[in-house]
């Protein structure tokens, strides 16, 4: 006969409590389960559809076909959360659930409290987006951002599935997007693009800068950018100098932050690059951070690189004006050797990076390279001053340009002092509200900025 050591009394003994206290609190967990779900279930109802709630005016109010898919989204979360709810209850009163322990039962209720925080969440994310617009003045500006947005995604010749965009402003510095189909909190999808402006950006020229980099994200994924960029860095960092390894793991690390600021760049030229020096200038410690943890290149470098693309897409001596101006603000000189010789290889590798990511040719846009496709969107600088002079003889007229091509012009005749900030502040709170109206009657952002012409002129 065996003997029973103490401790293993006690492992027994112990199991043997904690299964007896399981069971007997479990008619009491089980009433408080029911409960507590009925309050979360009522807490849902009192979730109206926003539609119904909203106080904007129609100009401010986001597109038809946006409110649609979000109004489906919210009554989907919604539907299913209360599925789950029912299910639940119906356990509880089942034999199964007469028979389970307090913690089994809180198991299951823990878990379906968190899916009601998740629906939660999804409406706090949509109400930040709509809310604002019932603001004087700001929601018709917010809603003048959503055509601006639209239009950036659009590139001639290239035939984009292109999702409703809504924006929203927030505090913070810098801007972001969640991407359309993207998962929200809790696994559903999203219905649509939301883009955060910072309100910091709503002044000076880097209203728009913000604002296309971050549809630059939504359009390199639509367009397969990232992986398909990042395979031909990885080949070309195989057939490159040994010594330049570093730097191309850097470009293939800052790929994804790299894309958007082309968009920028391709779509509002020299305007992209004062805008983003507007968002990087730090102070001098901050500009040569040089880390991977991040995925944007460090400010200097990142600038740089912006340069460094105007100048390849759009050629003219103001690129060297500009680069002057930011080696002068932040220059090299005291630099350790380490951070020299990474910038070193960034440079020296920089023309033929942007030479691999410009000559590509996405697999669903046409056959055209990126290059050739922003090339086509009127933004090199003489186009840019044409229709500047154009816009001063005509009175004005800038309502009758693409969105996009409008804010490029702007910002060329503002960087070289042919209007002055608060000139160009007025000109473009004016468009704003032109572009909002024009969206309310038509019932669509992207065909109010497909009925704006390409020139006007």
């Amino acid at each position: 006969m065996s003997v029973i050591q103490p401790e293993q009394f006690h492992t027994v003994s112990h199991s043997q409590a904690a299964k007896a206290m399981g069971m007997s609190a479990a008619p009491e967990v089980r009433r408080h389960a029911a409960l507590e779900v009925q309050a979360l279930l009522q807490r849902v109802d009192r979730l109206l559809p926003f539609s119904s709630t909203m106080t904007m005016v129609p100009a401010a109010g986001v597109s038809l076909r946006a409110m649609a898919l979000i109004e489906s989204q919210q009554r989907g979360a919604r539907a299913r959360l209360r599925r789950a709810a029912s299910e639940f209850l119906r356990w509880l009163n089942s034999a199964a659930g007469a028979q389970a322990t307090a913690t089994r039962i809180q198991n299951r209720f823990v878990i379906l409290k968190m899916r009601f925080n998740a629906v939660l969440s999804q409406f706090d994310i949509f109400a930040d987006v709509l809310v604002q617009r019932s603001e004087l003045g700001t929601g018709i500006w917010i809603a003048g951002l959503d055509d601006l947005a639209a239009d950036a995604l659009r590139l001639d010749g290239m035939q984009l599935a292109v999702p409703e965009m809504v924006c929203y402003l927030d505090r913070g510095h810098g801007a972001a997007i969640r991407r359309a189909k993207t998962e929200l909190p809790g696994g559903d999808m999203n219905p649509v693009a939301i883009i955060r402006i910072p309100r910091e950006r709503m002044a000076g020229l880097g209203i728009g800068a913000s604002l296309v980099h971050e549809v630059g994200h939504q359009a390199a994924a639509i367009l397969d950018l990232v992986p398909a960029l990042t395979d031909k860095l990885r080949e070309a960092k195989q057939g490159a100098d040994p010594a330049d390894g570093h730097a191309w793991n850097c470009w293939q690390h800052w790929i994804s932050e790299i894309v958007a600021d082309l968009w920028s760049v391709g779509q509002l030229g020299i305007t992209a690059t004062y805008g983003l020096m507007g968002v990087v200038s730090l102070p001098r410690f901050f500009m040569f951070q040089v880390e991977l943890d991040g995925p944007h290149p460090f400010p200097w470098i990142r600038v740089m690189l912006s340069i460094t693309m105007g100048r390849m897409l759009y050629p003219d001596g103001q690129w060297d004006r500009v680069e002057g101006m930011w080696r002068a603000m932040y220059p090299l000189a005291g630099l350790t050797d380490d951070v020299m010789s990474v910038l070193s290889g960034l440079l020296r590798t920089m023309p033929r990076f942007l030479s691999i990511v410009l000559g590509h040719r996405p697999g669903n846009a046409g056959g055209s390279s990126l290059a050739a496709a922003f090339r086509l969107q009127n933004r090199g600088v003489d186009a840019l001053r044409s229709i500047g002079a154009a816009m001063s003889r005509r009175g004005g007229r800038w309502h009758e340009l693409r969105p996009t091509l409008a804010i490029a012009a702007i910002g060329q005749a503002r960087i070289e002092a042919r209007l002055t900030p608060t000139q160009e502040s007025r000109l473009i709170s004016r468009l704003l509200i032109d572009w909002a109206v024009r969206s309310s009657l038509t019932g669509s952002r992207s065909l109010a900025a497909c009925s704006a012409t390409t020139t006007g002129l």
